[in-house]
């Protein structure tokens, strides 16, 4: 190139970078013109296959933690997918989960199987597991053909990261096109980064919000599931809230007045779901990673047995169910740090990163430790209910690094990195591990060993 060229392409390209930065958009939330509580992507509105037993509740929480927990939650669906329902024929456990409630790199394992069912275990692998996602979301950020996108201000990192999971594993799909009869309800956590409460990328918020979310792409939703910050952008959302006839629903009415009847945590939630406010207060929602608010996923969880209990004659039982199972799959990162080996403190860096997994560990296990009490609690209700002891059964079932009985092998997968890829090795460990975990879980054994004894009744 003459030295006359280069003068001229240096002085055209931030004309052109300008040009292309007027015709960059982000990408509108679908408008919902009048919301409708029987219709749309809530839990229990669409019948499961007549195969799954209703008088079972099967629901996983799958963990963030990149290639990690995504390897990690798919090892546990593989050893689902090899263990018989007892004295069913033709029949596996992965079919009897009714909901996934998932956050970060656990939303791409619950998302694909939503959409390809029994089809992930050929299709996950190649599309994404053993992929390097992450050398691309690099690269595509260092790009300069997308830099005006990204100068514009209006689509971020987290933008473009969620058209390239479009293009590798979700091929434009939306949450209509999950397939309801035969796959469970996925429930994809995020962060609000202005009021730091979680958003659910369910129908029951998209109604607050007046969106669709049956026209949403799912590649949307995960990378806002996963834009971890600083390293990615958030993702926005249109808030029309007000604009489609919504009626707030009577436990919600109760709560925000004061209504002491209503238990203490249903009432903080129905605050959380109040201040999403409307199109006039808050016309945008900044969604970021939902590890920020919750890294297991259980607080959606626990969340909506919380409601139920605020509004089933204070018993969390749903008609003929005995049995509740929540599947934990917990893919935490325990790093061995040598700092205390060191006269010199961590750098700002190591530091910044830190200061937020400190506070995330501590929080999942006071979450777990809640959870365990209160289903204690959700016993005796069911119990008083009913007039009759034992009415209702919980099984939390916690697969977890800390029970692998190897000491390298436990602390190999501790120190695995949180990024978008993880050599095929470490991927193939994980599985095992996963698969190992869940075999020799008591409580899922339990599980196993009391549906056989309802087959046999």
């Amino acid at each position: 190139m003459t030295r006359a060229r280069q003068l001229i392409f240096r002085a055209g390209l931030p004309a052109g970078a300008l040009f292309l930065a007027g015709c960059a958009t982000r990408m509108e939330t679908p408008k919902l013109a009048n919301a409708d509580p029987a219709h749309g992507y809530y839990y229990g509105t669409e019948r499961r296959s007549i195969e799954n037993q209703p008088e079972l509740t099967f629901v996983m929480a799958l963990s963030g933690g990149g290639t990690r927990a995504a390897a990690f939650s798919y090892g546990v669906m593989e050893e689902l997918a090899h263990t018989a329902v007892p004295h069913h024929a033709g029949r596996n456990m992965l079919t009897e989960v009714d909901g996934i409630s998932s956050v970060s790199g656990g939303s791409f394992t619950a998302t694909a199987y939503a959409l390809y069912g029994d089809k992930i275990f050929t299709e996950f692998e190649p599309r994404f597991l053993k992929r390097d996602v992450q050398s691309v979301l690099m690269w595509q950020t260092l790009n300069p053909l997308n830099w005006p996108r990204l100068w514009s201000g209006i689509a971020g990192r987290s933008d473009l990261a969620a058209d390239y999971y479009d293009k590798i594993l979700f091929n434009h799909a939306t949450f209509g096109d999950l397939k309801r009869a035969s796959s469970p309800y996925i429930l994809v956590n995020a962060t609000d980064v202005s009021n730091g409460a979680r958003f659910e990328f369910t129908q029951t918020y998209f109604d607050l919000i007046c969106g669709d979310l049956a026209r949403f792409p799912i590649s949307r939703a995960v990378a806002a599931s996963s834009a971890v910050p600083v390293v990615l952008s958030p993702i926005t959302l249109d808030n029309r809230g007000g604009n489609c006839g919504l009626d707030q629903p009577e436990w919600m009415r109760d709560a925000l007045s004061g209504d002491k009847n209503v238990p203490p945590r249903a009432r903080y939630r129905a605050h959380e779901l109040a201040a999403i406010g409307t199109q006039a207060t808050r016309p945008y929602i900044h969604l970021i990673d939902g590890g920020v608010t919750d890294n297991l996923g259980l607080r959606a969880i626990m969340d909506g047995l919380l409601v139920k209990e605020a509004t089933v004659e204070n018993a969390p039982t749903l008609a003929t169910v005995r049995r509740i199972a929540i599947l934990l799959v917990n893919a935490e990162q325990r790093t061995k740090l040598d700092w205390d080996t060191k006269p010199n403190p961590p750098g700002i860096l190591n530091l910044g990163v830190r200061s937020s997994s400190i506070p995330m560990a501590r929080y999942s296990y006071e979450t777990i430790e809640l959870l365990s009490e209160k289903i204690e609690h959700w016993k005796e209700l069911a119990d008083a209910h009913t007039g009759k002891p034992g009415t209702l059964e919980f099984y939390l079932i916690d697969v977890n690094f800390s029970n692998v009985r190897d000491p390298e092998e436990r602390a190999y997968l501790y120190n695995l990195k949180t990024s978008f890829h993880l050599p095929d090795a470490d991927v193939d460990r994980l599985r095992k591990a996963a698969g190992e975990l869940l075999r020799d879980s008591p409580e899922y054994q339990r599980l196993l060993a009391d549906l056989a004894k309802d087959a046999g009744q």
